[in-house]
């Protein structure tokens, strides 16, 4: 058998030999080849269009992905910065130098009377009011001889009043505990908060399409009234994750609070919260 030659146009010359090739078909025939190799390039080129769009597709595709990853992210990062709190630094307090009283008048020490029995007062300690009306001299903290009888200022002392102690409650009361003689529980006891953990998590469903699972470990800090503060992630597997444990542990109900010395206390507190696909 012989060989198909879709471009040559031999095939035309013989089958038309000793015939009419004024006729239209013989004219037909003879433009089949080029017919042939347009319908060629045609599908080749339909061909590459059509693996470029899938590409273009794939890659459309994994761009997605990753914007939503990087919001994910951002997001994680918002939802930190306004958990953390801002400490402002004690303002300093600039003290003024003592001015020194160049200016002196002379005083004479005042000394509280103290009431006593007439045996036990002595001549000396006796307040002499002739004498002091007599004097020139001010009443004042010491006895000066001073420099300056008209215009020159009485010496006082100087006071220093020191700053109370606080109370020991107080700081109790501040103090975050690690360790208590009886620690947080959740009401109903561990079972029941690992029931309430599974009741009311929703796995988010980028962290599911994706096949992410795993235990995310959340600390918070029990209250003296049982309620939960300072929620944050200690273990993290995944962004969308993290953000669903942390929800579910603000959500949980007040606990029965820890207690050191009979007294209500704050106590550190960390909760495993797994996540597995079915």
């Amino acid at each position: 058998m012989s060989k198909i030659d879709l471009i040559s146009n031999e095939w035309t010359d013989l089958v038309f030999e000793g015939r009419n090739q004024a006729y239209g078909a013989y004219k037909l025939r003879k433009g089949t080849s080029k017919r042939n190799v347009w319908s060629l390039i045609i599908v080749a080129l339909a061909a590459v269009l059509l693996y470029l769009g899938l590409q273009l597709q794939r890659m459309a595709e994994a761009n997605k992905k990753v914007e939503n990853t990087q919001a994910v992210q951002l997001a994680n990062l918002q939802e930190k910065k306004k958990e953390a709190k801002v400490e402002k630094k004690p303002e300093i307090q600039k003290q003024e130098p003592e001015k020194v009283v160049e200016q002196v008048k002379s005083s004479v020490k005042f000394t509280a009377p103290v009431i006593k029995k007439d045996n036990e007062v002595k001549e000396e300690d006796e307040i002499k009011l002739d004498e002091v009306q007599k004097s020139d001299k001010a009443v004042g903290t010491f006895n000066v001889q001073g420099n300056d009888e008209v215009g020159g200022a009485v010496l006082k002392a100087k006071e220093e009043i020191a700053a109370p102690e606080p109370p020991k409650h107080v700081v109790e009361e501040t103090k975050i505990f690690t360790v208590v003689e009886q620690m947080p529980l959740f009401p109903g006891g561990d079972a029941a908060l690992m029931g309430y953990l599974r009741d009311n998590i929703h796995y988010p469903t980028v962290a599911a399409e994706n096949g992410v699972q795993g235990r995310v470990v959340v600390g918070f800090v029990v209250e003296r009234d049982g309620s939960i503060t300072d929620v944050n992630v200690l273990r993290s597997v995944d962004p969308s994750l993290d953000r669903e444990a942390m929800r579910v542990v603000k959500s949980m109900p007040k606990w029965t609070p820890g207690k050191q010395n009979g007294s209500a206390v704050r106590v550190k507190y960390q909760v495993p919260v797994t996540f597995r696909l079915q």
